[in-house]
């Protein structure tokens, strides 16, 4: 794995997700009992908004485990799965950044 390559990579994915989240933070709050929206238009806004709040947990996720992994790019064994040693992609480090292990081991 070119390590610098990877890392412009991952640089790149946590400012998507930084910029991801603060689009969801916009979008998750309060929904205002307005009287010119129905009730049923409000219970969909509400939903909208559970959703957003999962999606953004879920972001919050990712970029922590992205800034974890930008602090091990120096560990030799980064990319390497716990279980067999061979090389795990990088598509799936930078989504998965948890990823300790190869699909194949994953499974």
């Amino acid at each position: 794995m070119d390590r610098a390559a990877f890392a412009e990579q991952l640089e790149a994915e946590i400012t998507r997700t930084e910029e991801a989240i603060v689009g969801m933070k916009a979008m998750t709050g309060p929904v205002s009992p307005d009287n010119a929206i129905g009730r049923v238009s409000r219970m969909d806004a509400i939903q909208n908004q559970s959703i957003t709040e999962a999606a953004l947990r879920k972001a919050q996720e990712k970029l922590d485990g992205l800034r974890r992994m930008r602090e091990r790019l120096d560990e030799p064994d980064l990319g390497s799965c716990e279980r067999c040693g061979s090389e795990i992609p990088m598509p799936r480090m930078l989504l998965m950044p948890q990823s300790r292990f190869c699909v194949r081991c994953a499974r």
